[in-house]
């Protein structure tokens, strides 16, 4: 058995240790906010937050996980800061197709922590293997700088 806190919520999960996190999320759990994209850790889709960083859940085994707490894209808009991320988003209408955004939206929200007014550089290497296909780095760029500057109602 493995002991998991995901978004607030303690479970005992009787999966594989080696189970990746992405899986345990979207099928045990039900939590289907965190999109498989590459499974080699190179898109961005699968981010979660472990412990408050951004880490790529389809090759993080479970069992490398266990006590810590996971949040997901389901539970990250219950934080102040990530419910400004969220609203940034739909200010700069930065989602098209949205498959890569809930992953976007970890990884700025884990910057933005770190980071509170990100420049250029810092939301490079921020934002660094997050991947949209649709091209959205300007919206997001500028999503991520307004929430920086506080510009979020």
């Amino acid at each position: 058995m493995i002991q998991l806190s995901v978004n607030g919520e303690r479970h005992e999960l009787d999966v594989p240790a080696d189970m990746p996190l992405l899986w345990v999320v979207r099928d045990v759990l039900g939590l289907t906010g965190t999109k498989f994209g590459c499974g080699i850790a190179q898109c961005g889709a699968c981010t979660v937050h472990l412990d408050g960083e951004a880490v790529r859940s389809c090759v993080l085994p479970v069992g490398a996980v266990a006590g810590r707490a996971v949040t997901t894209i389901e539970a990250v808009g219950e934080s102040a800061l990530g419910s400004q991320v969220q609203q940034a988003w739909l200010e700069h209408e930065v989602v098209q197709c949205g498959y890569c955004q809930s992953g976007q939206i970890m990884s700025a929200t884990a910057l933005l922590q770190r980071q509170p007014n990100p420049s250029d550089a810092e939301i490079d290497v921020g934002m660094a293997g997050n991947i949209c296909r649709c091209a959205t780095y300007t919206r997001i760029r500028a999503a991520i700088k307004d929430v920086g500057k506080g510009e979020q109602a």
